[in-house]
């Protein structure tokens, strides 16, 4: 029998219904998974054994009534920027040290409703600022794939690391994830697996961890398609405890899967057609255009003419939200505490003993785009340019355009310690030039492996989406996995 690590999530919950294992066995396998790995790859920052076993037998039971969940005896990964009651909750900072919430994240808790098993939680860039989870206060995570040739330790992308690391490497059936700037798409591109960030306001954000709340959306990394919208059926749903939650039915995702693209129309905005762009980038590109038109949808080329201002104003806007966000923690209530001579010591020396240095490097520039002498010409414009972002993408979508397609990331996955990047910020930050305008417009998006580089590294392409239109896109997507006849599995060097 195949290992049953290595089965997908849909092909999981058909074992368990066919009763060729149980639950509980699932689970056993994937905590040996982990305490075999975690030790090379840092993919968890704290482990739930015992509590996973329980939620197993508590699986099988209802399993042998016939009364089973969506996702019943499913072992998950949880990133660590979703509240676990009881459970190590830190946002993989040391400013958190300790905490452990007494309620349940809204998106955990659709979870556990449904039968899912949390297996751990997972390693993250702190406070979910990084494109490479090095800015963890518990490490960097390792990526299970390698260049060919090379014992090299690679990124995983971030700010989901952990989350697309242990799917990646067998160690979880599926993870949850956040998406601020890219944190679900850019990981799942650099480790061969699917991510989706749906619509803003799909999932809700009570009890995660904010880091700029308007562009904030949790959803799903895992190894397919039809797993990815499993699971984001699941995680989906109106919350009266989110200001920014919307009441909308959540639709059977998992049937669109198979929906095929016929008489669709794909978008190709010529802004992404960037000076310097990897040949084989481009060539993956078309490519995926390629696919899509055999299956019968119509490739249009669309202009989104304001998409060379959205990684500035996104660096605005992103700090800005964080600089407010952040200053609930001072050492007092919960979490980290460094005292000092008086109350305004015991802040400064705890925030700056608790935060990274990436951390306060956005804390520091967003708090200076919201002073009063730099609020306007900042801030202000930032959002103004935020508003013809989203213009753009309404104007391709009113002109007969269903999706758009796009590369993911503008390389695959690179060094740790990569020098330039780590003494260039900005140089980072450009590891998200494709994928910031989905949440400066509040779409959703999925990244979907589609090829290798010729180190043999995976190399996913982005499709972009009509606001709550996840369907078509993992429809689309779909069409993608099929056509690339690709096996996505690292090899186990672990």
């Amino acid at each position: 029998m195949t290992e049953l690590t290595k089965l997908s999530l849909a092909d999981a919950r058909q074992g368990l219904k066919d009763k060729s294992f149980s639950a509980l066995e699932l689970t056993e396998a994937y905590i040996g998974a982990i305490d075999a790995a975690n030790d090379k790859l840092n993919a968890y920052v704290a482990t739930t054994p015992d509590q996973a076993r329980d939620m197993a037998r508590a699986s099988d039971a209802k399993l042998a009534k016939g009364e089973a969940g969506l996702l019943e005896g499913i072992p998950l990964g949880v990133k660590d920027l979703f509240a676990t009651k009881g459970v190590h909750t830190q946002a993989a900072s040391h400013i958190l040290d300790g905490f452990k919430p007494e309620y349940e994240s809204t998106v955990t808790a659709n979870l556990w409703r449904d039968g899912a098993v949390m297996l751990g939680k997972l390693n993250m860039d702190e406070f979910a600022m990084g494109s490479s989870n090095e800015t963890s206060y518990y490490g960097s995570v390792i990526n299970p794939f390698r260049a060919e040739g090379s014992n090299a330790n690679l990124v995983p992308g971030g700010s989901s690391g952990g989350s697309a690391s242990a799917v990646a490497a067998w160690l979880c059936a599926g993870a949850t994830a956040t998406d601020t700037g890219g944190s679900i798409r850019q990981p799942a591109a650099f480790t061969g697996t699917v991510g989706i960030k749906p619509t803003y306001g799909r999932c809700s954000r009570w009890g995660t961890v904010a880091f700029a709340s308007s562009l904030d959306q949790a959803g799903p990394i895992a190894r397919t398609v039809e797993d990815a919208a499993l699971m984001l059926q699941s995680m989906s749903g109106f919350d009266a405890k989110d200001s920014t939650s919307v009441d909308l039915a959540v639709p059977d995702f998992a049937a669109a899967v198979e929906r095929g693209v016929k008489g669709l129309t794909i978008g190709v905005p010529r802004e992404y057609r960037m000076d310097g762009m990897p040949a084989e980038i481009e060539a993956l590109w078309n490519q995926g255009l390629e696919w899509l038109k055999a299956e019968g949808a119509t490739v249009k080329d669309i202009s989104l003419p304001h998409t060379k201002y959205a990684l500035p104003a996104y660096y605005i806007v992103a700090p800005a939200e964080a600089s407010s966000n952040l200053a609930r923690y001072d050492g007092v209530k919960y979490g980290l505490r460094v005292s000092g001579k008086d109350i305004t010591d015991l802040y400064e020396l705890t925030r700056a003993a608790g935060f990274g240095r990436e951390v306060k490097r956005r804390i520091m520039i967003g708090t200076y785009v919201l002073s009063a002498g730099y609020f306007d010409a900042y801030y202000v414009k930032a959002q103004k340019v935020r508003t013809l972002i989203k213009k753009d993408f309404e104007d391709a979508f009113n002109a007969g355009v269903d999706a758009v397609l796009t590369p993911a990331t503008p390389s695959a996955a690179f060094a740790i310690g990569d020098e330039a990047l780590a003494a260039d910020p900005v140089a980072m930050y450009l590891n998200d030039v494709f994928t910031v305008t989905v949440n400066m417009a509040g779409l959703p998006g999925i990244a979907v492996p589609a090829g290798k580089d010729g180190k043999g590294l995976p190399l996913g392409l982005q499709l972009i989406g009509k606001p709550f239109d996840e369907e078509t896109l993992f429809a689309a997507a779909r069409v993608i996995e099929k056509s690339t006849g690709t096996d996505f599995s690292p090899t186990r060097w672990w």
